[in-house]
């Protein structure tokens, strides 16, 4: 009775071991692990349908941060994750005020000494816009990653989950320190100036389609192949931690047959730029050149930009910027030169200046 008594302590002791052990090698796997804050804004990834084949008119921006972590168990395995909800809302809407709300935040967290990267999830419409606003106005080194969907959660084929785990393991990696805020979809590693929506609705929606993605998420890795050479977040010169808003800039889209009453309207409501999405390498139709004048001499700053897509603006070259006072927007396309010329009008009206940040930035 006693040998009976005495092995089955020591078997529940050696139990008891087990167990220690097994917490402590727990806890130190997890403290060896990156700490990563998922801040979603909504959009698709969090998006529902009404069936499991609703792949288009499904509802965006309904499904919350913690059930979206819960949803992928294996974030476990590579992040101490945790979430906030910033906002809940279809990434059309997306504003200036939410962008420059989601910028503090992020540049708060980031300056946490137990935050070692940070994903955002976003509504593909205007993913690419928010992450080059970030590209410009974070001012850390650590890793920000955005990432969509193009099929909503309920789908049979919801691109979000794996997306998901990778951009919270491209957070966790130090491959990605330094690298600018990067966009992490369809297993590819992007930056946020030159990527681009390129398709209505496929998953491979996200391209760089010229310059080239910086390289491919596989087996759980990053592997970069390439990095981007303009500045970016801590290189930057703009600082948006007491701005409460941002100056109107708006864009007026070329096309055949144009005319100024779109630029008119947005000069008379206050815009301070202008961004002209000209055909080809920035052309200005006769018709609009007058009105463009008018709004330059008026004070407003004028970007040449092109609605093609590819390719350099050639400065002084479809128009003779040096005489009309306008900027070249290089190769920012329309929507991303809009965000370069609000930021750089927090710091200079200078159309010198301004062309020197859009060869920069």
């Amino acid at each position: 009775m006693l040998y009976q008594k005495t092995t089955q302590s020591m078997i529940a002791l050696f139990a008891l071991l087990v167990a220690v052990t097994g917490a402590a090698q727990a806890e130190t796997r997890a403290a060896k692990l990156a700490n990563v804050t998922i801040l979603a804004t909504g959009g698709t990834i969090a998006g529902t349908g009404a069936t499991s084949t609703t792949t288009v008119g499904y509802t965006a921006a309904t499904v919350g941060v913690q059930n979206l972590i819960k949803a992928v168990p294996e974030l476990a395995k590579v992040a101490n994750v945790t979430g906030e909800q910033v906002f809940q809302i279809a990434s059309e809407n997306m504003s200036n005020e939410h962008w420059l709300t989601l910028a503090k935040r992020v540049n708060a967290l980031l300056a946490q000494n137990n935050v070692d990267g940070i994903v955002i999830t976003h509504g593909t419409d205007t993913l690419e816009e928010t992450a080059y606003f970030l590209d410009l106005v974070v001012k850390s080194r650590k890793p920000v990653v955005l990432v969509g969907a193009m099929r909503p959660s309920t789908a049979l084929s919801a691109d979000g989950p794996i997306n998901l785990y990778n951009s919270v393991m491209l957070a966790a990696s130090p491959e990605a320190v330094g690298k600018g805020v990067l966009v992490a979809m369809n297993d590819q590693i992007q930056s946020a100036r030159d990527v681009s929506k390129v398709n209505t609705s496929t998953p491979d929606s996200f391209r760089t389609s010229e310059l080239g993605l910086l390289g491919y998420i596989q087996g759980g890795k990053p592997f970069f192949y390439r990095q981007s050479l303009r500045k970016h977040t801590t290189e930057t010169e703009f600082d948006i931690g007491t701005l409460q808003s941002l100056p109107q800039v708006d864009i007026v889209y070329g096309y055949a047959n144009m005319n100024p009453v779109a630029l008119d309207a947005f000069v008379a409501a206050g815009a301070k730029g202008i961004i002209h999405a000209g055909v080809g390498d920035g052309s200005l139709a006769s018709k609009v050149v007058p009105s463009l004048k008018a709004a330059r001499a008026k004070g407003a700053v004028i970007v040449r930009a092109s609605r093609v897509g590819q390719g350099i603006l050639a400065r002084n070259g479809e128009a003779n910027d040096d005489e009309l006072d306008f900027v070249a927007a290089d190769t920012l396309n329309p929507q991303k030169a809009r965000i370069l010329l609000m930021l750089a009008l927090t710091k200079t009206n200078s159309t010198k200046e301004i062309q020197r940040m859009f060869y920069t930035y």
